[in-house]
């Protein structure tokens, strides 16, 4: 495993600020956070953001459509950011790889976020996607485009990234009870993200 894997909490946490000021706040995700919503289960349902940095611009799009959002982060500058924007929502200081809220959710997002865990600890979210899933859930995700590791760069600091297969990715939600309603590989509406979305049951 690459070492800059063992640095993805600690890069973010110290760069919040920063991460915070240069985050984009067009919605290039719109058109995909609409889609989303219109497959869960039920209208303004309950939605779980998975690795939701500074809840600007996603969580707070959600939000202002009517959601109830409960965020985690494994960076806790950047929830305390999301508590001082949005006081009324449920917002986590945790590690997605050990997530266990005991409440399932009419919508699972792991935008942007899922991708900078390791091949194997990707495989191992499955199940805990699938034990916060209510059912009918829309989950969405965003992925590399091919099996392998992506190396960025952000604040001089290596930024690690990786991917399974897509035939993986298809296998595995399959297996935990998640069919693909839509998948694009670098979709260019939106900036290039390589994106699935999943309803379960």
């Amino acid at each position: 495993m690459h070492e800059a894997a063992h640095h993805i909490i600690d890069l973010y946490e110290r760069h919040a600020q920063t991460w915070d000021r240069v985050r984009s706040r067009r919605l290039v995700e719109q058109s995909w956070l609409d889609r989303f919503r219109q497959a869960m289960p039920i209208a303004a349902g309950d939605v779980l953001d998975v690795g939701c940095g500074c809840a600007e611009p996603v969580a707070a799009y959600l939000i202002d459509a009517g959601h109830a959002v409960c965020g985690i982060d494994s960076s806790t500058a950047m929830i305390t950011l999301c508590r001082q924007r949005f006081p009324q929502h449920a917002w986590h200081v945790a590690d997605m790889r050990q997530l266990a809220l005991n409440r399932r959710y009419a919508g699972i997002l792991a935008w942007d976020s899922f991708f900078h865990l390791t091949p194997d600890d990707q495989r191992r979210m499955f199940p805990i996607f699938q034990a916060h899933a209510q059912p009918g859930a829309a989950l969405m995700f965003t992925s590399g485009t091919a099996h392998g590791v992506a190396l960025g760069s952000f604040e001089g600091e290596t930024l690690y990234h990786a991917s399974l297969d897509h035939g993986e990715y298809n296998a595995l939600l399959n297996a935990h009870g998640f069919s693909v309603v839509e998948q694009i590989i670098e979709d260019p509406e939106c900036g290039g993200h390589t994106i699935w979305l999943a309803v379960f049951g």
